[in-house]
């Protein structure tokens, strides 16, 4: 009989609770990678997001063929086909039992939902392991046994939970056989063609090492210069984390122990604290499967009344606003793959209170071009900056591009870099070219009035309140 484990979003050999379980049974062991086309599209990847997932399921299939462990790659249109070809798999192979890390988006646990009583009925246990978050789901709540709402209070029971517990990885599998051939998928799939140039190396070993590189040279200066558009001041490893080449906890430990030979302690503290917002967010989306089904996470906001999407939105897509730093994350996203997260806040929240636009659009924007595409991380992100989510930004507070801009890219370097129309301004006119004198030759006007529609979004946002 064999052990199979199922690779989704953990495209890693170390810190695997399901792969190094699986090599515990002393029997035969295979792996499988689903190739879901369909439903990739239905969830909005990008073809940044298919290609390095392609890129590291490969990758993956090297290191696991080293442990005796075969990587098939099936293919299915979606979730529903998905579970009719895994369970001809495990017949076809004679499985015993299915290994697989848990996730938590709406469509994914009714498919594992589905997926275990198919296996059932034929005598199959499916193990399924907590794995996405450094503290598992349903690990920090309230003293009324609640999950949390507010991500301070959240923080604070995290970062006790973290001391109490001590989490730490598993322990890497064992070879079960003598190794065996990898295999690799190369099939083309529609649209890879578009992929922006790979933004990180591929590979598990790539992951560790950027990883050390960060928490060893950068991560001292991170609290300084992670606001910094136009400086290299994060970590890069987001596109690893959204796709399970790295864990949380690897990155938790890396962090506690550099903290534990550096003198400066900020830096790595401070991204330590986005290691907790991310848990956090993955633990609203378990507790509040709304999140996921384009809900607001604020009842009472789905009562707004957005404006049509229109040009303006064709504008913000394509980084034509004529508000520099808002084009520059845009040129930015549209071009890697990736935008600077401060940037993210700034471009959301004046699609969201200056254009006044439906934060699902952009999110669902986002999500089409991100490498780093993480429902859980995107969703929050885009309800906090349209005030809709939990722990969300006043309705009130509404970012000026330009005040951001001036404050966070003060030499104009990152807009220099995505909006070079502009690179032959000073560092005072580059962030409102339209403040005076003639815009530079192909640089739009700005396509909206940042005061006038600050108070628009205000006082909509004071209107629902009102409406009780």
């Amino acid at each position: 009989m064999t052990q199979l484990v199922w690779f989704r979003n953990d495209l890693r050999t170390g810190d695997n609770p399901a792969l190094t379980a699986a090599c515990k049974e002393n029997q035969p062991v295979r792996a499988c990678f689903v190739v879901t086309p369909g439903q990739w599209q239905i969830h909005d990847w990008s073809p940044a997001r298919i290609r390095f997932v392609i890129d590291h399921a490969n990758a993956l299939a090297k290191l696991l063929a080293r442990l005796g462990i075969p990587l098939d790659f099936l293919e299915a249109g979606d979730f529903r086909e998905t579970n009719r070809i895994l369970a001809d798999y495990c017949r076809d192979h004679q499985v015993q039992a299915v290994h697989i890390n848990e996730e938590y988006a709406v469509n994914e646990r009714r498919r594992d939902k589905e997926m275990a009583a198919r296996l059932t009925q034929n005598g199959i246990v499916l193990h399924s392991y907590r794995d996405q978050c450094i503290a598992p789901v349903g690990s920090v709540l309230t003293q009324q046994n609640e999950p949390y709402s507010v991500f301070t209070p959240f923080s604070r029971r995290w970062h006790s939970w973290v001391a109490e517990t001590g989490p730490s990885p598993w322990p890497a599998p064992a070879p079960v056989a003598a190794p065996v051939r990898a295999n690799r998928y190369d099939k083309p799939l529609p649209g890879l063609e578009q992929a922006p140039p790979a933004l990180v190396d591929t590979g598990e070993a790539a992951a560790h090492h950027r990883l050390a590189a960060f928490v060893d040279e950068q991560a001292g200066n991170y609290k300084d210069q992670r606001d910094l558009p136009g400086q290299p001041g994060t970590s890069l490893l987001s596109p690893y984390l959204a796709n399970g080449v790295l864990s949380g906890t690897q990155c938790l430990v890396a962090a506690q122990q550099a903290q534990g030979a550096a003198s400066n302690q900020q830096g790595l503290s401070t991204w330590v604290n986005e290691l907790a917002w991310r848990d956090f967010y993955i633990h609203i989306l378990y507790h509040y499967p709304r999140v996921s089904m384009h809900r607001a996470f604020k009842p009472e906001t789905e009562h707004l009344v957005w404006n049509a999407p229109g040009d303006v939105f064709d504008a913000w897509r394509a980084g034509q606003t004529g508000i520099p730093l808002v084009d520059a994350g845009m040129r930015q996203l549209n071009a890697t793959g990736w935008m600077h997260n401060r940037v993210r806040m700034v471009t959301a929240m004046f699609l969201t209170k200056n254009l006044f636009i439906d934060w699902r659009l952009g999110e669902q924007y986002f999500m089409s071009r991100l490498v780093d595409g993480f429902l859980a991380s995107n969703n929050g992100g885009w309800q906090w900056s349209a005030s809709t989510g939990t722990d969300a930004a006043p309705y009130f507070r509404v970012f000026n591009p330009v005040t951001q801009s001036e404050r966070f890219d003060p030499q104009g370097d990152y807009i220099r870099q995505w909006v070079p129309e502009l690179a032959g301004l000073d560092n005072k006119r580059i962030h409102d070219p339209g403040r005076g004198g003639t815009l530079p030759k192909g640089y739009p006007r700005a396509i909206v009035d940042l005061k006038e529609s600050r108070k628009e979004a205000i006082a909509r946002f004071q209107g629902l309140k009102d409406r009780g």
